[in-house]
């Protein structure tokens, strides 16, 4: 046997044709955040890694290519950073410079983020997790990073609770209660609807870094729903939980354009060429489907459709 093995992987393919993404998945590292006066953040982060294949080579070369990337991971990660975003960026910049047969390389990165909060009524500590959704696309032209969060909340059917609200005014009009005190009573008491949970996703991408903080984004993605929930809930609390989800009860749709416009409320230093990820998807208590709306913009066209311009 010769001493060299042969390079398959550089060979000429049967079907000369490109692939867009080829790489690996489900490569998990620990990652730790840099906070200025607090003690460091610590994640189990997943990520997954690709480069673009052009069409006159077999193959990636897996296990040189899997050595790359652990060594690539292992560099990006093994200083603490401020920004997730920023570990994929340079993972993605290294890739592209040790690939000299591709023309773009993709990092992206999940992990669970707890933060602490009190519960809204009976204020006891507790805490809430998000997933951190990061990635970056290096290209010869340059890196652009994403940043975002996918929370989850709670929603009510509008239509649903539009039928209770005609059910109850018929009801009490029936026993005699007056119109007007019909109105006021529906306005106080907010009536039945079919609830359902919320997952919202809310990420921004840009040239290098988006100036935008993570834990602005998950609080314009929890407060996209018709109320939040908590890991701990006194029956105060769930009695809070209750009626603030049925005071603003929100199709799949509604959370979508909630996210939209808290995006141009909270950031408005944004490019415009920013694009911004919304997507909303409820998971429903009284069918076996699930409902879904999403909207990928500019950062412009955004804020020209919230403001009316």
């Amino acid at each position: 046997m010769s001493g060299q093995l042969p390079d398959v992987q550089a060979d000429r393919p049967d079907v000369s044709v490109g692939l867009n993404r080829v790489g690996v998945t489900g490569v998990e590292k620990l990652v730790t955040i840099e906070r200025p006066t607090k003690r460091p953040i610590v994640l189990m982060a997943e990520f997954e890694v690709f480069v673009d294949l052009p069409g006159w080579r077999k193959g990636a070369d897996m296990s040189r290519n899997m050595e790359v990337i652990d060594e690539t991971l292992e560099a990006a990660v093994s200083e603490s950073v401020s920004r997730v975003e920023d570990v994929c960026g340079e993972a993605a910049e290294r890739l592209l410079e040790k690939h000299d047969y591709t023309s773009r390389a993709e990092v992206r990165m999940e992990a669970e983020y707890v933060t602490r909060e009190q519960t809204p009524v009976s204020e006891r500590p507790t805490q809430s997790t998000a997933d951190i959704v990061a990635s970056a696309t290096a290209t010869d032209e340059g890196t652009r990073e994403e940043i975002g969060a996918r929370v989850t909340g709670m929603t009510v059917c509008p239509c649903s609770q539009g039928m209770s609200d005609s059910r109850a005014r018929d009801t009490l009009s029936d026993l005699g209660v007056d119109g007007d005190v019909i109105e006021d009573f529906l306005d106080a008491v907010p009536q039945a609807g079919h609830s359902q949970r919320g997952h919202a996703t809310l990420t921004v991408e840009s040239g290098g870094s988006p100036d935008v903080h993570l834990h602005d984004l998950i609080e314009a993605a929890r407060d996209s729903m018709s109320a939040r929930i908590y890991n701990l809930a006194k029956r105060p609390d769930e009695d809070h939980m209750t009626l603030e989800a049925h005071s603003d009860a929100k199709f799949v749709e509604d959370c979508v354009r909630a996210l939209a416009e808290g995006v141009v409320e909270r950031f408005p230093d944004l490019p415009d060429d920013a694009v911004v990820t919304m997507k909303q998807t409820n998971e429903e208590s009284i069918h076996q489907h699930d409902a879904h709306a999403e909207r990928i913009v500019e950062m412009g066209t955004l804020r020209e459709e919230v403001t009316g311009d």
